[in-house]
């Protein structure tokens, strides 16, 4: 037990590690984040907030909620861990952004920047799917990505995250009414909403075969 347990915590850290990496390709090249992430982009311009750290927590803290409502035998415990998710990973995101700024991402060609974007939301995928599997912690996002899935679609990623995209997709338009504008949706964000569940899917059997899907 002890190392089963030691090996789904690995897998925790290397996703996590893998997943910020992603979100700072995406943010870096400026070419469409990931569908969450682009919601909580469009929140804290639409509003001035002036601090995306906050939005992004507190859009998670609502998801959570959201899903222990969905999930009536969902453990206080497991509705913790999931936020506690949000802290490493919010860091760990701000910090590779910085270390690519001096890259000038923006300022390369734009086929490079294409290739890049998409690398990120690749790099999203995989990650989604090894801290899925390993279920220690998720991020609430991932978490409502994956009660959908187990709970109504009999594992089906692909279904499961194009559903839970309808509701950052939904902020996203109502931003856009109030504001009359629109931030960080582009060809990331198009490839994440219409491709990223396969890609999980994917990775679900092809990465780390050995890693199963733990407490479902």
């Amino acid at each position: 037990m002890y190392i089963d347990f030691r090996k789904r915590f690995m897998f925790l850290v290397l996703s996590l590690l893998i997943n910020a990496t992603g979100h700072a390709l995406t943010i870096s090249t400026n070419l469409g984040s990931a569908v969450w992430t682009a919601s909580a982009v469009n929140i804290n311009n639409c509003f001035s907030i002036n601090s995306l750290s906050l939005v992004i927590f507190l859009e998670g803290l609502a998801v959570n909620c959201l899903v222990s409502l969905i999930d009536k035998k969902r453990k206080i415990s497991k509705f913790l861990l999931d936020l506690l998710f949000i802290t490493p990973f919010s860091i760990l995101v701000q910090y590779f952004t910085n270390c690519l700024e001096g890259l000038n991402l923006q300022h390369q060609l734009l086929l490079i920047r294409i290739a890049l974007d998409i690398l990120g939301i690749v790099f999203i995928s995989l990650a989604t799917s090894l801290y899925q599997r390993a279920n220690i912690v998720l991020h609430p996002n991932d978490d409502f990505m994956q009660t959908i899935r187990f709970m109504f679609l009999h594992g089906d990623a692909t279904k499961a995250q194009i559903i839970h995209f309808l509701v950052p997709l939904s902020i996203i338009v109502i931003t856009t009414v109030i504001s009359h504008a629109i931030w960080a949706v582009g060809i990331g964000t198009i490839i994440s909403f219409f491709f990223q569940g396969s890609m999980i899917k994917w990775f679900d059997i092809h990465a780390f075969k050995h890693l199963k899907h733990y407490d479902i």
